[in-house]
């Protein structure tokens, strides 16, 4: 059966999502109210600007809810501003500024430098089978330090951010500092999908 996996839907890229579960053979739905969270497999936190999400699971009262879903177990998958969210620690952010936490990872806010920076590239990322993952970085966060309790999935292989990490996983959390939903590669969902499911 397939497994039925959330998008917060507050900003970002909600519908590239959706488009890159159902290709990964999940069922999605879109969540923005707390009784939405019941009865979810897994969850995706697209990427937007990771501030303004932060607020807006505040004034939807979003915010608890999610930490003590992830704190319990959901499988979760942040995409960018998502990664930004699930860290445990952020570089670079507003003097207000949560996350929900989850990921053991100190993460930098827009490493790779402003909108007119973002670039594509393939990105080799462990569990994922066949050529580089088409990654996007939008004013991307990288991770700067993994605690003992997480895995790099991925690095930048070349170039002048070679070596940045750029993919984590810590249980059946799974992060990524680029945007595998728009450039039509599903193999990251797909992985999550695995995930979810405990193929991985």
């Amino acid at each position: 059966m397939s497994p039925t996996i959330g998008v917060l839907a507050l900003q970002g890229d909600v519908r590239e999502h959706r488009t890159a579960l159902e290709s990964a053979g999940a069922r999605w739905t879109s969540v923005r109210r707390p009784a939405e969270l019941d009865g979810l497999d897994g969850l995706v936190l697209p990427g937007g600007e990771s501030t303004t999400i932060d607020k807006l699971l505040r004034i939807f009262e979003l915010h608890e809810p999610l930490r003590e879903a992830i704190a319990s177990g959901l499988p979760v998958y942040g995409s960018c501003a998502g990664m930004i969210l699930l860290a445990d620690r952020v570089l670079d952010g507003t003097s207000d500024q949560q996350t929900l936490g989850g990921l053991d990872v100190t993460v930098r806010r827009n490493a790779f430098g402003r909108q007119v920076d973002s670039f594509e590239t393939h990105v080799d990322v462990e569990g994922v089978g066949g050529p580089g993952v088409r990654a996007a970085f939008i004013r991307a966060p990288w991770v700067e330090e993994v605690g003992p309790r997480a895995t790099v999935l991925a690095t930048i292989g070349a170039g002048p951010a070679a070596g940045r990490i750029v993919a984590v996983r810590q249980g059946s959390l799974l992060a990524t500092s680029f945007h595998p939903e728009i450039t039509g590669d599903a193999r990251i969902h797909e992985l999550f999908v695995s995930i979810v499911r405990k193929e991985y």
